[in-house]
């Protein structure tokens, strides 16, 4: 009989994650030849190797890869009858894992926290920012509880919870302020500033502009909504971001914030959990204080005919 641990299971999990040992043991909060002395003592019990071991990156063996994929399964089976044993105990408690988009974490998330701080004060919060095909990754995988992100995700074993609706507003130069609001065909033919491949705000706003990801007029991809409002400032063009993102990136910067007058863009925003969680009626109790928090958030009101407040200089 073969006496695998669950906390061996956890290290070759990592191990297959990062593909290097040391990176793996920093995740894990070990040491690396603690983490190396787990594995090969995996490896004795299995009779056979787990990994491929080269100066730079490991490779999993045929056999590591279907170890892996049980492996997996076990720990999200564990992860279930833990939640379960939660979900009886009342008001959750204890590590709340939660996966945040880069254009929703900095602007919502702060206000997230403190709310949920405040109605379930035994909650300890362990937020993630990173795109949505890595949240939705990690998920899956049961190494996060919900993810925040803009729906629909489609995803057959993900259940989606609708937050709230947000629209797109038009960052331009100070000087274009008298200027019309233009049109997604005027959109086109301007400089404009887009986040990089994998933010699906990108593909949004692509969408919105009716452009190609190959699109000239695409003449920067930043990685950050910060980045694309600055250079913006500097002149060299154009950008789209979501309304909850004004007060905080245009604040300082010498900009013109404007809404689009018809057919204005907009996302929804949401919450993502495994269908099979059985927290599902916590996280739905969680999905109401965030969606009361996004009220609060201060955002200038203006009419569809109408721009938005200048940003002070």
């Amino acid at each position: 009989m073969i006496n695998v641990t669950l906390k061996q299971f956890r290290y070759f999990d990592a191990l297959a994650r990062f593909g290097h040992f040391g990176r793996a043991a920093e995740a894990c909060a070990i040491s690396q030849p603690a983490l190396s002395a787990q594995i090969k003592e995996l490896e004795a019990m299995l009779g056979a190797p787990l990994v491929e071991r080269t100066a730079r990156k490991i490779h999993l063996t045929t056999l590591g890869e279907d170890f892996l994929q049980r492996a997996r399964k076990i720990l999200a089976d564990v992860e279930e009858m833990s939640e379960l044993a939660r979900s009886a105990e009342g008001p959750l408690k204890g590590a709340l894992r939660i996966g945040v988009i880069p254009t929703i974490a900095p602007y919502l998330l702060p206000t997230i926290i403190k709310r949920l701080s405040g109605h379930l004060p035994d909650l300890d919060l362990l937020p993630r920012e990173s795109i949505t095909q890595s949240l939705i990754a990690d998920l899956l995988e049961s190494r996060l509880d919900f993810v925040v992100a803009a729906l629909p995700i489609s995803e057959p074993a993900l259940r989606e919870f609708a937050l709230f609706d947000e629209e797109f507003v038009l960052v331009r130069p100070i000087k274009d302020a008298q200027k019309p609001v233009p049109s997604p065909s005027k959109l086109q033919e301007m400089k404009l500033l887009l986040l990089e491949e994998g933010h699906c705000f990108r593909d949004q706003a692509l969408s919105f502009c009716e452009m190609r990801p190959s699109d000239p007029s695409l003449v920067m991809e930043g990685s950050s909504l910060a980045t694309l409002v600055q250079m913006v400032d500097a002149g060299l063009g154009v950008t789209v971001i979501p309304e909850m993102a004004v007060p905080l990136e245009t604040k300082a910067a010498g900009l013109d914030v404007a809404r689009f007058a018809r057919n204005q863009p907009k996302r929804t925003i949401g919450m993502v959990w495994r269908k099979t969680s059985p927290l599902s009626k916590q996280f739905m109790e969680i999905g109401a204080v965030i969606r009361q928090a996004s009220q609060t958030r201060q955002i200038p009101e203006a009419s569809p005919e109408r721009p938005l407040p200048r940003a002070p200089r």
